[in-house]
């Protein structure tokens, strides 16, 4: 199912993992090493998102903060973004985040 994400304009790799971290698979243009790597980064900084929207909410009081519907992180050739277990790599010049984070979107309601 999620490798259909690879049809998306810029994405070269996508990966599933667990709520534990586990990896569950992943497909693209990276050695498995790298894909599995790719899952464990992507778990770690879910965590630290979760874990700030959760630090907003309480001190500031208001509605909205969790749970966060995903995150981009943006370099200047490449862009890691994840919604829910899902994470992918997309190549900047060739795909639109918003585009990518709708089909994650998409397919992490799956």
């Amino acid at each position: 199912m999620i490798r259909q994400l690879l049809a998306v304009d810029g994405v070269v790799a996508v990966c599933q993992f667990r709520d534990d971290g586990t990896f569950v698979e992943g497909h693209g243009w990276m050695p498995d090493e790298q894909l599995q790597a790719l899952a464990h980064f992507a778990h770690d900084y879910k965590r630290i998102v979760q874990g700030n929207a959760d630090q907003l909410a309480m001190f500031t009081d208001v509605d909205g903060w969790t749970p966060p519907g995903g995150w981009i992180v943006r370099g200047t050739g490449m862009s890691v973004c994840s919604v829910g277990n899902l994470v992918c790599v997309f190549e900047n010049t060739e795909g639109n985040s918003t585009e990518v984070m709708q089909q994650l979107d998409d397919v992490a309601r799956y």
